[in-house]
């Protein structure tokens, strides 16, 4: 084939290539996608390409489509067009590279689940989309792989088109079994059609099931205990992301146990059979040609576009890099068993073959498994051996800077690993409880997020291992004699630059030189990414945009003071008591705190009822006054130095600053002239002034105090998004979501999650 070098031989911009060979190609924005569009524009020059691509968002196919020019895999076509002068000057390159590419490439925008008509005419069909989790809820899975496959063969069957389709399947469809599995029809005793429609139902039965009383008492329970501080609004919104959570789980457990029960490995292989044989009723069947692709596991490329070319972690990938960092001490499989690996380019060159050759090959003869396995097997334990000396000369480094030592794998069973990695979870589990019971501090806050990072970690490895134990313990061989077949019957012309020879493939240097230096780098990018936010969230805050629309709002107890209304009562009670009364007064309230731990906990709301009720009896006018002397002076001395700066800051900068808090309004007068504006709880009084020690009105704290936030910016015209927020505590989180930025202050472990998980700044006053 020659290269599509020469202006002249591209047609116009939305034009058609005459003459040449026209392709409807899906999953163009996936992996094994965007190669085949990458070679079928390097190596032909009269095939034009129609790719069917969703909109996402407000962002259209088309410039979907265009996006996928920025991507290292588009790189030796745009080169190879420069280098023969297609793209004229430097100057106006990428804009000539965007007109061929719109003259070679058109859009069908829509997608799979929802197929639009087709009325272009189409010489081949080229079906690589898919869903390729191996663990999708079962109605997704079926929707995706099942319906979409469906859904494109009747809107074939309805343009009256006869194209040759290439369906990309997986070598794995056959299930689980022993020994040689050959190509051709799998012959399964499923009914698709049926199982697509238990597949669909099976949702509707889980959203019944997630609605029941006791499945939703339950997630209420749980969703109190994380997050009954931010408010009841709050506690529905997780109960309820919760409850869809459950479901989730629930269809991914459906899809699990079914594809096993009927013999494959997992939802994934089960549903991708189950299109073959939609491929074969509807296609097939109805007098058409269908041919199938079944590679094994896609993994980097051999030599096109580049040696090492990957787009983000595939199947072994993660299990790699987890070992790479240490925290994978062992992996369920059998030591001798066959890992089927195969090159993306294998598989791009076996589809541009069938779509551009004179290939005329029908029935069981066009099942072409793209494997490794029968020609140049893999054992399992040379990968791992490969993997170990990689990583023994090439280590990884902790966040120190220090090389991390990789362990030597034993192959222990099955369950042996999984026990232990339930025990580590566990560990993990267990201490993030103990931790939760305790004082917030930079140490405890710290330990929350290791702890946080380890289980986390711990359950997405055990996943890991769950999913794919069956690919490193199989004892299937996959034969590729029809591949080997199809080799032999192509132009040498053709091989020289579309080889799919496996034979020649030495594993260790693939594995050494190309394919780990590739994904090690792509971990290295990640690594750098996040490091990069890290620096941005610790530098110093930036200087504050004057603005007569913003405000600064300020939490009082734990942000601006160190101290809370209890140690707030405290001070009055020394203040307006006799010494004498100081032991039994001290000893009640040091009896209650329990309680009030508890309650806060709890509510908020309550905390501040049941602390405030000790007011009971006191004039409202004696504390005013013991607020403009040395108590007074005493708030004013316990400012964080930080909160005082803070203030001037958004002060200067023309902010509107507002103090809101908990505390009686006459305790916090002191400071009153720090801010443009104090709200804080009042409390009832009778017609002598004496206080009843209940509130005039509801607390503003947790979500009251964000309705009032809403509020109070639209009647003084301030620009929330524009605003700054102050909190220590979790039922700050609340509020601080409404600002542009929050900030958590000394935070509880509560807010310390919600800012991690939010990625607001944390401070330390």
């Amino acid at each position: 084939m020659t290269h599509s070098t020469s202006p002249a031989a591209q047609p116009q911009p939305g034009g058609s290539t005459g003459g040449g060979r026209r392709i409807l190609l899906t999953g163009v924005t996936g992996f094994l996608g965007q190669a085949v569009l990458r070679s079928l524009l390097e190596t032909t020059e009269d095939v034009h390409v129609t790719a069917v691509v969703r909109p996402k968002g407000s962002v259209t196919g088309r410039k979907r489509l265009e996006q996928l020019l920025r991507k290292p895999v588009f790189a030796s076509w745009a080169e190879l067009l420069e280098k023969d002068g297609a793209l004229g000057g430097a100057a106006d390159g990428k804009a000539r590279l965007k007109e061929i590419f719109d003259a070679r490439v058109g859009v069908l925008e829509g997608d799979l689940t929802d197929m639009p008509e087709i009325t272009e005419p189409l010489d081949t069909v080229i079906h690589s989309a898919s869903s390729v989790s191996f663990d999708p809820p079962i109605d997704e899975a079926f929707r995706t792989n099942v319906g979409g496959a469906r859904n494109l063969y009747e809107a074939l069957l309805a343009s009256g088109q006869d194209p040759h389709v290439i369906h990309v399947s997986t070598a794995y469809v056959g299930g689980i079994s022993k020994g040689l599995r050959q190509e051709g029809s799998l012959q399964a005793d499923v009914d698709w059609r049926a199982e697509y429609a238990a597949a669909l139902a099976a949702r509707e039965r889980v959203e019944a099931e997630s609605r029941k009383p006791e499945t939703l008492r339950s997630q209420i329970r749980a969703a109190k205990l994380r997050v009954g501080r931010m408010g009841p609004k709050t506690v529905a919104a997780a109960s309820e992301e919760a409850r869809r959570d459950w479901v989730t789980e629930r269809l991914v457990d459906f899809g699990r146990t079914r594809a096993q029960s009927v013999g494959w490995t997992d939802i994934y292989t089960f549903t991708k059979a189950m299109a073959e044989q939609v491929a074969e009723e509807m296609w097939a069947g109805n007098g058409h040609r269908v041919s199938f692709v079944r590679p094994s596991i896609i993994e980097s490329a051999m030599q096109k576009p580049y040696p090492g070319w990957i787009d983000g972690y595939k199947v072994a990938d993660p299990l790699i890099m987890a070992y790479g960092r240490g925290v994978l001490p062992e992996f369920p499989g059998l030591a001798d068993s066959i890992l089927d690996v195969i090159p993306v380019d294998h598989v791009v060159n076996v589809i541009v073959a069938l779509a551009t050759q004179d290939v005329t090959r029908r029935g069981d003869d066009a099942y072409y498994q793209v494997v490794s396995g029968a020609s140049n097997p893999l054992p399992f334990h040379e990968m791992v051996t490969a993997v170990r000396e990689y990583f023994l000369e090439h280590p990884l480094e902790d966040d120190k800077g220090r090389p991390i030592p990789v362990p030597e794998w034993s192959f222990p069973a099955v369950e042996m690993v999984e026990q232990r990695f339930r025990a580590k979870e566990l560990s993990a589990r267990l201490g993030s409880a103990a931790v939760a019971y305790l004082p917030a501090t930079k140490r405890t806050r710290e330990w929350t997020s290791e702890l946080h990072r380890a289980s986390s970690g711990l359950t997405m490895l055990r996943k890991y291992i769950e999913l794919y134990r069956h690919y490193t313990k199989t004892e299937m061989v996959f034969d590729d004699a029809n591949t080997r077949a199809l080799r032999a019957e192509l132009p040498a012309e053709f091989l020289a630059t579309h080889d799919f020879d496996i034979t020649g493939i030495v594993w260790k240097d693939y594995f050494q030189t190309q394919h780990l230096p590739a994904v090690t780098e792509l971990t290295k990018a990640y690594s750098r990414a996040k490091s990069a936010q890290k620096r941005r969230a610790a530098r110093p805050a930036p200087e504050l945009k004057p603005s007569e629309d913003a405000l600064a709002v300020f939490d009082l107890d734990g942000t601006v003071l160190a101290t809370n209304i209890v140690q707030q009562y405290f001070a009055v009670v020394r203040a307006t008591k006799p010494r004498r009364t100081w032991p039994a007064e001290f000893g009640g309230l040091l009896a209650a705190v329990p309680g009030y731990l508890r309650a806060d906990q709890r509510d908020r709301s309550e905390l501040i009822r049941l602390v405030n009720r000790r007011y009971k009896g006191y004039r409202s006018q004696d504390l005013r006054t013991l607020m403009q002397g040395e108590a007074g002076r005493r708030i004013r001395a316990s400012i964080r130095p930080e909160a005082l700066e803070t203030i001037e800051r958004h002060r200067a900068a023309g902010h509107r600053t507002v103090l809101v808090s908990g505390a009686l309004d006459v305790l916090v007068e002191p400071l009153a002239d720090l801010f443009d504006e104090v709200i804080a709880t009042h409390m009832d009084e009778n017609a002598e002034g004496v206080m009843t020690g209940y509130l005039a009105t509801p607390p503003l704290v947790d979500e009251a105090r964000a309705n009032w936030l809403r509020k109070y910016a639209a009647l003084h015209g301030a620009d929330l998004a524009a605003s700054y927020g102050y909190g220590d505590s979790h039922a700050d989180a609340a509020w601080l979501d409404l600002v542009g930025t929050p900030t958590a202050i000394s935070p509880d472990l509560g807010l310390y999650s919600v800012a991690k998980k939010k990625r607001w700044q944390i401070l330390e006053w």
